[in-house]
C-alpha cells in the first residue's frame, strides 16, 4: 500500500490499545502503539510500549490479546509515560480502528487522570472500522483481507493491528476512489471515500452525536439534548439549570471526563444567555 502517501495539511496519528477490559472509564491500558505522519514527511514516526495498568486484566482480555500481569509487573505506569504519548501526539488528527468508541475515550480518561487534556474539538477524527462497516458491512483482520488481498498475521498485537489499520485506509482509498455512497434512505454522497482527511472525518463522523459514549444528541433544532436516564430528550443546559443535583449527580458519577467538561461548558454558557437577557 505504499502507493498511497496520505494528503496531508497537519500531522494524523494511528494508534491502536490493548487494555485490562472494555470499559473506557474504569479499564486501563496495557498496550499501545502509534504511527504518526506529517505533512511533507514521507516516512512516519512509530511508538510503542507496554504499561503497568496498577489493575487486574480481566480473564476474557488476556484471551483476546495475551498479555497477562507477568508481562507487565516491570513496565512503566501511565502517569510515567503520559508526557511522553502526549507530547508525541501533540496537536495531531487522529486515526483507528473503532477508535472513535473505543480507543479515543479511553485515552483521553487516562490522559485526564493525570492531569492532561486530550482535546478532540478541534481534531478531525478518521475511524476506519466506520468506513468498513459502511462501504463492506466486518473485523480488521477481515478488513485487511478486503483491502490488502492478504492474511492479517499476529492480529490483537497493537502495533501489528494498528500498522494493519493504516494499510486498510490505504486500500479503501484506492477501492472507492469513484464510487458513490448510498444510504439507507436512498441519500447519495458523491465518492466520499478520497485521499483528504476532512472528506474522511465528516463521512464517518455521527454529527447527531455531542460526546464519545453517546450520553448527549442533537435534537431537529440543533439543541443539545440527552441521550439518556430519566431527562432522555430533554435540552441538557436547561435542565441542568433547574435541576442542580442532577448536574452534580454526573460530576461525581463514572461519566467520561468529556461529558463533564460538555455539561459545564453549557450550564455556564445558559447561566450567561440568561443574565445577558436579564
Amino acid at each position: 500500500m505504499d502507493n498511497v502517501q496520505f494528503e496531508l495539511k497537519k500531522p494524523i496519528v494511528f494508534f491502536d490499545i490493548e487494555a485490562t477490559g472494555l470499559n473506557v472509564l474504569k479499564d486501563r491500558i496495557v498496550q499501545i502503539a502509534l504511527i504518526k505522519y506529517s505533512p511533507n514527511t514521507l516516512l512516519p514516526e512509530e511508538l510503542e510500549m507496554m504499561i503497568n495498568p496498577g489493575i487486574p486484566i480481566t480473564p476474557e482480555a488476556m484471551k483476546v490479546h495475551g498479555i497477562t500481569p507477568e508481562m507487565l509487573k516491570n513496565k512503566p505506569t501511565f502517569q510515567q509515560v503520559s508526557q511522553k504519548l502526549f507530547d508525541f501526539i501533540g496537536d495531531a488528527d487522529l486515526s483507528g480502528y473503532n477508535s472513535d468508541r473505543y480507543d479515543i475515550p479511553m485515552l483521553m480518561e487516562e490522559f485526564a487522570r493525570v492531569g492532561l487534556d486530550l482535546d478532540i474539538s478541534k481534531r478531525r477524527t478518521v475511524d476506519v472500522q466506520k468506513i468498513f462497516y459502511m462501504m463492506e458491512p466486518r473485523t480488521l483482520s477481515a478488513a485487511y483481507k478486503t483491502y490488502c488481498g492478504k492474511k492479517l498475521e499476529g492480529a490483537h498485537d497493537a502495533l501489528a493491528d494498528v500498522r494493519a489499520t493504516v494499510d486498510v485506509l490505504k486500500g479503501q482509498i484506492i477501492r472507492y476512489k469513484d464510487v458513490d455512497y448510498e444510504d439507507g434512505d436512498g441519500y447519495i454522497t458523491k465518492t466520499p471515500i478520497r485521499n483528504d482527511i476532512e472528506a474522511l472525518s465528516t463521512f464517518t463522523k455521527n454529527t447527531n452525536l455531542v460526546d464519545a459514549t453517546q450520553r448527549m444528541r442533537y435534537d431537529g433544532n440543533g439543541t443539545i439534548v440527552f441521550n439518556f436516564g430519566k431527562y432522555i430528550g430533554q435540552p441538557v443546559a436547561k435542565t441542568l439549570y433547574k435541576d442542580r443535583q442532577y448536574y452534580n449527580w454526573i460530576l461525581d458519577k463514572e461519566f467520561s471526563t468529556q461529558v463533564k467538561q460538555i455539561i459545564k461548558k453549557l450550564l455556564k454558557e445558559y447561566e450567561q444567555s440568561l443574565s445577558g437577557s436579564s
